[in-house]
């Protein structure tokens, strides 16, 4: 089976559900709606900031004490130097990414004034105002407006306040001399702030989330599913939920198993926020190694053949390659215009292929990440990529209701399948056959030869997002909008099982007919 398979991102139906749920205590804004390839990734709103309050009152110096009130003192413990410090890595970089980051980003930021990385934040936006001015915080621009009492004017602009505690730890930062503690300056400020454990999943769901990910277990015996907080492990055969896994970003969209089983890879973040690629033990569902993070979020990721690489691409527009064993960033690559939806690997290892919401898709030499061809042919964004396995074609799928097949050399155009009723979110080819699936609710399955359509999955009532095939089980799996997943027989095109990717999830009983 070729293991150099797209992992898409999706339209906006899909990635516009807004669930929220009581078990998640993370004190951000509320879980925002997640990224459509039609818009720009869904902010969740930043947080908006209340005026600080107002500083403690200088000490004067104490009268004459009685021993008794020296004893009382003395036995509270004085204040260290290093309690007063405010620094900007543990501090202040997590209120920036929390609240601002999402409007202020490097796509489309408002005002022209970004804030992603440290270098970034001191450079004035449209305003021309410094946004920062070291050691007089009541000339810098960005403490003015987030302590702004005027709605019309605060930032975020829209949101809640940000609390009057972190407000004032800006204003103590910026009065020290707004020092930077950081690795550099042009890094960015996701990549280095503190990490903390994700929100535990919900004990039971209230409501299905879209199903943006799948991946089988090489044995076919499990199947792996994006959630919300989580990843949930299934049996295929039955339907039932084997295991979750937890310390997840907020939401999945890609999932990958390495070539040995052992390790599964997830992409995903908070839109407009942060993205992350991790590694996790399937078999006790721990947190293996975090790889990196990302100024939004990851959409994608691809072991290649070797097991050995695993390339992530996301919304920020990169492309980054990690070294498994070492977890490592080896390769970032910067080129696509918008954001980069899918990611694969050629069966060799020497080139990685790319969709964008640039409209076009690229190959790119794994090695020194140059750019090697650029296939225009789309028009629109592209959801899904994959080579084929003797490197001589590559396929992408895309919102013009098609899956091209093109020379990967010169990027010239071989042929294109149409019979699509909705975007194509998806393309992965397995041995002899090209999978895909759609918005029309169906997944397909074409010979990658002669491109003729040999099967015709139907059956789901949404939005068919994310699709996973097994060779050894002959098990194709296909996940939905509305949060079901459905297992079919690749021999007969029968639906083995179905069921809701949401555990604890109580499926209301159909209504009994109208009486006559």
């Amino acid at each position: 089976m070729l293991r150099s398979v797209s992992i898409s991102l999706f339209t906006a139906a899909a990635l516009s559900a807004n669930i929220t749920f009581a078990e998640d205590k993370k004190p951000a804004a509320k879980p925002t709606a997640t990224p459509t390839p039609a818009a720009k990734p869904a902010a969740a709103t930043p947080a908006a900031e209340k005026k600080p309050a107002a500083p403690a009152a200088k000490q004067t110096p104490a009268a004459k004490q009685t021993p008794a009130a020296k004893e009382t003192q003395a036995a509270k413990p004085a204040a260290t130097p290093a309690a007063a410090a405010v620094s900007f890595k543990h501090d202040i970089a997590p209120i920036l990414v929390q609240h601002c980051l999402a409007c202020h980003g490097a796509a489309d930021p408002k005002g022209d004034y970004q804030l992603q990385t440290f270098e970034k934040l001191l450079t004035a936006g449209a305003s021309a105002a410094d946004p920062i001015v070291p050691g007089k915080p009541d000339d810098s621009e960005l403490l003015r407006l987030i302590a702004s009492t005027d709605k019309d004017e605060r930032m975020p602009k829209d949101g809640d306040p940000i609390p009057a505690e972190q407000v004032d730890l800006l204003r103590r930062w910026i009065a020290a001399g707004a020092k930077f503690d950081g690795p550099t300056k042009t890094a960015d400020l996701v990549s280095f702030i503190p990490r903390k454990a994700h929100p535990n999943p919900p004990e039971a769901y209230r409501t299905a989330v879209p199903v943006t990910a799948l991946a089988f277990a090489p044995s076919g015996a499990e199947l792996a599913v994006g959630g919300y907080h989580e990843i949930t492990l299934w049996n295929p055969a039955d339907g039932k939920l084997v295991r979750r896994i937890k310390d997840v970003e907020q939401r999945v969209f890609g999932l990958a198993y390495s070539t040995d089983g052992k390790l599964l890879a997830a992409a995903g973040g908070t839109p407009g926020v942060s993205g992350e690629a991790a590694l996790y033990d399937p078999a006790s569902g721990k947190l293996v190694r975090r790889l990196g993070s990302m100024s939004d979020v990851a959409l994608g990721l691809s072991f290649d053949s070797s097991g050995k690489k695993l390339a992530v691409c996301a919304a920020d527009r990169s492309i980054r390659v990690y070294d498994v064993a070492s977890g490592k960033e080896t390769l970032l690559i910067e080129d696509h215009a918008d954001w980069v939806m899918c990611i694969a690997w050629s069966a060799d290892g020497k080139q990685l292929v790319s969709g964008s919401r640039d409209k076009t898709v690229k190959i790119f030499d794994a090695e020194k990440g140059e750019s090697v061809t650029t296939y225009p042919g789309h028009g629109e964004t592209v959801l899904g990529v994959a080579f084929a396995p003797d490197g001589k074609s590559v396929i992408s799928s895309g919102a013009d209701k098609k899956v091209h097949v093109w020379n990967p050399a010169d990027g010239k155009q071989i042929a294109t399948i149409t019979g699509y009723g909705g975007d194509v979110y998806r393309v992965e080819v397995v041995g002899t056959d090209l999978w895909s699936c759609s918005a029309d609710k169906t997944a397909k399955r074409h010979q990658l030869s002669d491109r003729k359509a040999t099967a015709d999955y139907k059956g789901h009532a949404d939005y068919v997002f994310s699709l996973a095939v097994n060779a050894k089980t002959n098990r194709v799996a296909s996940g939905c909008f509305d949060g079901e997943v459905k297992i079919w027989d690749v021999t007969d095109g029968k639906n083995v099982v179905s069921f809701k990717a949401a555990p604890g999830l109580v499926v209301a009983a159909a209504p009994p007919p109208a009486s006559k």
